[in-house]
């Protein structure tokens, strides 16, 4: 029995594309929408085995998407389609749990794929997106880090105090304090005066 799929992409030509190749592969596909809102709306209507999605869609971006069914407990295995090839979004992508990641340049060739290797229960990533995230010499642990962590991380670079941090980020000083001290362990530094700040400044082009 084939898994039941709801496709999603605000450009129509890309989505009658993917969707007519998916029915030429036989694929059961449910139902389509070309903006975020009303993909969600169809994954909490149908309840899809599979829902693949672009990325950058009006009112709901893909993975805001996924983090929706996340918190509502939707078992709908996500995958997102799109042409950039960001860290940023890879990660995002593997902290919401995200089953695919496809470059749009290799949809049709890897799509079928990715679906295959979701229904055995296999995250599906694009290997040209892998091979390119590998060529960045992304520092270990940059992965484990929250969105407000990389951002503390780049005011750090740019030499502000905790003080000033904690100002712009409308949180204590101490809260700071605290997320430096998570920043330091995932990165797995030491806490020796400046650490943070040295690797914070050898990194910044990862901020």
């Amino acid at each position: 029995m084939q898994p039941s799929i709801i496709i999603a992409d605000d450009h129509p030509l890309i989505l009658k594309g993917l969707h007519d190749f998916l029915i030429e592969k036989k694929f059961d596909i449910i139902d389509s929408a070309t903006d975020g809102k009303a993909a969600f709306e169809l994954i909490l209507k149908h309840r899809p085995d599979i829902a693949i999605l672009d990325i950058r869609m009006p009112l709901m971006t893909g993975l805001e998407i996924a983090k929706a069914c996340k918190v509502k407990g939707i078992n709908t295995k996500i995958a997102v389609i799109t042409f950039e090839k960001s860290a940023e979004l890879y990660y995002e992508a593997i902290n919401l749990g995200v089953y695919g990641y496809i470059l749009k340049e290799f949809a049709l060739v890897e799509i079928e794929k990715c679906i295959k290797s979701i229904l055995l229960d296999t995250p599906y990533f694009s290997p040209e997106l892998m091979k390119h995230l590998e060529s960045l010499n992304i520092p270990k642990g940059f992965e484990l880090l929250t969105g407000t962590e990389k951002r503390i991380i780049e005011l750090i670079s740019k030499n502000q105090t905790a003080a000033e941090i904690a100002e712009l980020q409308e949180v204590s000083i101490r809260t700071i304090e605290k997320h430096r001290s998570n920043i330091i362990k995932k990165l797995n530094l030491t806490h020796k005066p400046n650490t943070l700040l040295i690797w914070a400044k050898e990194n910044q082009d990862f901020f």
